[in-house]
């Protein structure tokens, strides 16, 4: 019997997330992931001028292609957290992964903005969605004690490669203007599924253990009976019952758990953070051509974007190594709570940006603050639920959000 619960404490939910070993190579995955879903939006901005002419439309109309992405990304939500609660995370990130560069090649044959919004906004936010909420899950079953670290290395991904993307953007479409810069932007795409193919379930140990029982008890049938043999009996009993608790849990699991709304920390979390999203993207998609409006050359409008990622690739293992403190880490709502304000009041001061330098100095602020919630958004989100709850709650989390994000940047933009 000892030995069946054993096994029953190994089905998924229950398992110990080991803060390590393959856990590493998830966080990389995660990371690549979390760099494509944030910063891909943001850099594809760097195509808005082009498009604008080729077009004939304004701001706001291709401010509405990193909306559209972003809203994907955010109000598919739901419709994730049921899909990988059916089928599991790897199966679901590699169909993304498809989706998601599929969406790209083909935005580089369209002939107008509505077929850009079809094919660039719905169909690869689609698909960036199905990779960033499964990995994010993932990354919570690896690491318990190490979390808070892991969700800032992870999130490091957004400004890694916000810092890269920009100025690649920027090369491709001097050299192969933005029809080929879309189509090599939907090949990089293709790397979600490798990232994806990574994401081994922590139960894969489980059925090596019991493939390993049942191994045991088939070399003791060949014992004489007595005590050694009754043993083998009862670890492939406890091994049967294993695989009948693991059935009646996937039976009775919910796609969708609604409860969490009767958790007021949840409120008030889903509030704050419509609010803010409001306006956290509204800088980073309109900044560069607001500062090309100004004077700026080109290539310097786009290393604007450059500055925020760099800063934001320190900010964000930092603040996740401080929330990780003893000391620290029971207040951390706290400190999410100061780098909203923060973010809010940076934004504010950014009106007095008149000039590249008054840019660059807003582009460092905002990127700390910015770097701080990116750090802090889902670790808070995790503590406030917990584990088990975590995947139902990213995905209504995301839903509310992805209003605040639709109209938030073409808001601005008009």
């Amino acid at each position: 019997m000892g030995r069946a619960d054993a096994e029953e404490g190994q089905l998924p939910a229950p398992v110990k997330p080991p803060d390590g070993g393959w856990g590493w190579i998830v966080l990389l995955g995660c990371f690549v992931i979390t760099g494509f879903s944030y910063a891909f939006p943001k850099a594809v901005s760097v195509y808005f001028k082009e498009l604008m002419k080729d077009f004939h439309v304004g701001y706001s109309d291709t401010a509405w292609i990193s909306s559209i992405m972003l809203a994907m990304l955010y109000g598919t939500g739901p419709v994730c957290s049921i899909m990988v609660n059916q089928f599991g995370c790897r199966p679901v990130m590699l169909i993304g992964g498809l989706l998601a560069s599929s969406g790209m090649i083909l935005a580089s044959f369209t002939t107008n903005i509505i077929e850009l919004y079809l094919t660039a906004g719905v169909l690869t936010g689609l698909g960036m969605a199905l990779n960033f909420q499964p990995s994010l899950i993932m990354l919570g079953t690896y690491f318990d004690k190490r979390r808070p670290l892991a969700n800032g290395l992870a999130a490091a991904g957004s400004p890694v490669f916000l810092s890269s993307l920009s100025p690649l953007g920027q090369v491709l479409l001097e050299k192969f203007g933005w029809r080929g810069g879309f189509l090599i932007m939907g090949g990089l795409l293709l790397n979600c599924c490798t990232c994806g193919a990574v994401m081994r379930p922590l139960d894969m140990g489980m059925k090596r253990k019991m493939e390993k029982a049942q191994d045991k008890y088939e070399a003791k049938e060949m014992l004489p009976i007595g005590g050694k043999s009754e043993e083998g009996i009862s670890t492939t009993d406890g091994t049967k019952k294993a695989k009948k608790a693991k059935k009646k849990t996937k039976k009775g699991k919910k796609l969708l758990d609604f409860s969490i709304f009767s958790n007021r920390g949840f409120i008030i979390y889903t509030i704050s953070k419509f609010i803010l999203v409001l306006g956290l993207f509204v800088p980073p998609i309109l900044l560069v051509n607001y500062a090309k409006d100004t004077g700026v050359p080109d290539t310097e409008a786009a290393f604007l974007l450059s500055i925020i990622g760099f800063i934001d690739i320190f900010a964000r293992p930092a603040c996740g190594m401080v929330a990780g403190l003893k000391w620290v880490r029971p207040h951390v709502a706290y400190l999410f709570s100061f780098a909203m304000l923060f973010n809010g009041l940076t934004d504010i001061c950014s009106a007095r940006a008149s000039n590249y330098t008054g840019l660059v100095i807003f582009c460092v602020f905002f990127g700390i603050s910015y770097g701080m919630v990116g750090a802090l958004q889902f670790e808070v989100l995790m503590a406030i639920v917990g584990s088990q709850k975590f995947s139902s709650a990213i995905g209504l989390v995301l839903l509310i959000e992805a209003l605040a994000v639709l109209i938030g940047p073409p808001s601005a933009g008009r």
